[in-house]
């Protein structure tokens, strides 16, 4: 793929997920290139930011022209302070493809050896050792990105071919050459919202099929149950304007449309030779089955918006001073705030918490005997009392979406002053994305013990043969994994690998 500074996510997914080479066109380089001569230039008798300054508070220090680069060498050694878990080589790797683009704007006067070293370290999947802990975002993620930049310089650590291993080695092994210094190249590798915005775009991607498992899990209760088909209809559902619910009623039509368990309300409660003074039937299903539509359309609206602000963040310059050749002139100001990236992260965090309780209330709907009134209590298909069926793996679910809830307090209001107040708002955008990845490794989670359950119900029902193709397809393919029942298992392995099945 040739990258041209104006990526989309599905672009930006190939690179990552399906490990699409990445080449640089001639203009992205031309506009690097011209962006570094110009502050080159434009330096020599002025004072700018960073390039002849301390850093932070200590702005109104003059450094002299011998010291310029070692200033920036300072930079990143002394910020290379993350610490707590490392990210996954996947997020760090989506860390360097975002700070890539950004600097491929040429708005950043960074040299252009910088953005091939990290286009050979993005195609060798040669990741930089990056901890979770450390930014607060709003100088952009300092610390995070010092880590990056250490690598970059030939310094650090990096994952390469699943190891941990120094740089300085892995690239005499490869054959790379670090960076040299030559303005700002610290500065503008570290000043940005970068490490918050890869994570942010992993988050979504996961987000997405989150989405989708839900969707399909909802539909196949929906049939097990024999509920009816109004509360999906176009017609009931167009009647309310919001485009994500209408988007998730018809795709659960589309999914259920060769369902041979779906009632219509028509054929049963509409019909006049019905005495019954106490019905048997439900007359409506419970919430959690009934109001899929009005429940995930938020969660889908909430993650369109989200990936629209992540890919505008990835195509935005998003350091300080902004460097505008055209305009010969360079502009301070606070591009490197990531609110827009920490508000979209607490954002998503909720909406797939609530994902998560639909999930773990229709689980217990599953469960509850006396709720349902057509399965056995925790869907036991062995000895009522001797043995425990889905039992055990209830209290997982709902202590991981405990969890989830009191995770999703917003990160996006816990501003704490620093830098001697020269940072005296911030954005804790990278927290909130780490800790917005905690919630969607829950639902998987959670996710993964309703579908055994409803795996285990379809057993119980024998209903293979009258479920819609689609749940037939999670059926097969979970039974592949999980065989049917009667004798208590030893159940954590089986959730690890349906999570791992949901997740690929």
């Amino acid at each position: 793929m040739v990258l041209t500074a104006n990526l989309k996510l599905e672009d930006f997914y190939k690179i990552i997920f399906d490990n699409e080479t990445l080449e640089l066109s001639e203009t992205l380089l031309s506009k690097v290139e011209n962006g570094f001569n110009f502050l080159e230039e434009f330096s020599k008798d002025k004072v700018i930011y960073g390039v002849n300054t301390g850093f932070g508070p200590m702005a109104q220090y003059r450094i002299s022209e011998e010291n310029r680069n070692q200033l920036q060498y300072n930079l990143i050694r002394s910020h290379s302070s993350g610490v707590g878990n490392p990210l996954s080589p996947q997020s760090a790797k989506a860390v360097m493809l975002a700070r890539l683009n950004t600097l491929s704007l040429g708005k950043s006067g960074i040299h252009p050896s910088v953005i091939f070293l990290l286009k050979e370290l993005i195609n060798k999947d040669v990741t930089p050792l990056i901890f979770e802990h450390g930014g607060v975002g709003a100088s952009g993620d300092l610390v995070q990105l010092a880590h990056l930049a250490l690598v970059l310089i030939g310094e650090g650590e990096v994952f390469y071919k699943n190891e941990r291993r120094n740089a300085k080695d892995v690239f005499a092994e490869l054959n790379l050459e670090p960076i040299k210094v030559h303005i700002r190249e610290g500065l503008g590798l570290m000043n940005g919202t970068s490490t918050m915005t890869g994570i942010g775009i992993i988050n979504a991607y996961n987000s997405r099929k989150l989405v989708d498992i839900s969707l399909k899990l909802s539909c196949a209760i929906n049939e097990i149950v024999k509920a009816y088909d109004d509360h999906f209809s176009e017609a009931l559902n167009s009647t309310k304007r919001h485009e994500g619910q209408q988007k998730i009623a018809s795709r659960m039509r589309e999914s259920l449309s060769d369902s041979k368990l779906i009632r219509k309300r028509e054929d049963h409660l509409y019909n006049k030779e019905n005495k019954e003074e106490i019905f048997k039937d439900k007359v409506q299903e419970y919430y959690s089955l009934r109001c899929v539509p009005q429940i995930l359309g938020p969660v889908l609206d909430t993650l369109e918006f989200t990936e629209k602000i992540l890919e505008d963040e990835i195509n935005s310059a998003n350091d300080n001073p902004i460097i505008i050749p055209e305009d010969q002139h360079v502009y301070h100001g606070g591009n490197f705030h990531g609110d827009y990236i920490s508000l979209e992260m607490d954002k998503l965090k909720i909406v797939i918490t609530k994902l998560t309780m639909l999930a773990e209330r229709q689980l217990n709907y599953l469960l509850n005997a006396k709720i349902n009134e057509i399965f056995p209590p925790f869907v036991n298909l062995g000895k009522l009392g001797l043995n425990f069926g889905m039992q055990g793996v209830q209290f997982t679910a709902t202590s991981t979406t405990a969890e989830s809830q009191m995770l999703s307090n917003p990160m996006y209001v816990h501003s704490i002053p620093n830098n001697n107040d020269n940072q005296d708002i911030v954005s804790m955008g990278t927290n909130s994305a780490v800790i917005c990845s905690k919630v969607i490794a829950n639902a998987f989670e959670v996710l993964a013990i309703e579908l055994i359950t409803i795996v285990q119900a379809i057993e119980f029902l024998e209903c293979q043969n009258e479920i819609s193709s689609n749940t037939k397809k999670l059926y097969d393919e979970v039974r592949a994994i999980v065989p049917a029942f009667k004798e208590d298992l030893i159940m954590y392995p089986f959730v690890e690998k349906v999570k791992e099945y949901l997740k690929n």
